[in-house]
């Protein structure tokens, strides 16, 4: 009798699927990067990742405003990105997703801005 053998997956690519399948990770993942202070291309491999699977680096781009190749460029391990290129990305890979604070079970929300800018 002969077994079939499941075909195996690299290692990214079960990550990739897992960041699709799993919000809470996802999140987990992201915030994982940004602590990692030491090296700063772990958050932008963490963002790459998450942008493939979110639908990718295109759609991730067009999501965001920049041009694809510079996606590419940005969130390579030698990307050097603007902030703003961070938080676009970031707001792009975040939509429909669930972000959570850890050990709470509902959703982050924007403040009110009442009480951001509150006259004294």
């Amino acid at each position: 009798m002969t077994m079939k053998r499941k075909a195996s997956i690299s290692h990214d690519e079960a990550t990739v699927r897992e960041l699709r399948d799993n919000p809470d990770f996802a999140a987990e993942y992201l915030r994982a990067a940004l602590e990692d202070a030491d090296e700063p291309s772990v958050l932008l491999i963490a963002l790459r990742r998450i942008a493939e699977a979110r639908g990718g680096i295109a759609k991730v781009a067009k999501a965001a405003g920049i041009e694809r190749e510079s996606l590419y460029r940005a969130l390579s391990v030698r990307g050097n990105p603007r902030l703003s290129t961070l938080v676009a990305v970031t707001k792009a890979v975040a939509c429909g997703s669930r972000w959570k604070r850890r050990g709470e079970g509902r959703a982050l929300r924007r403040p009110a801005r009442s009480h951001i800018y509150k006259r004294t």
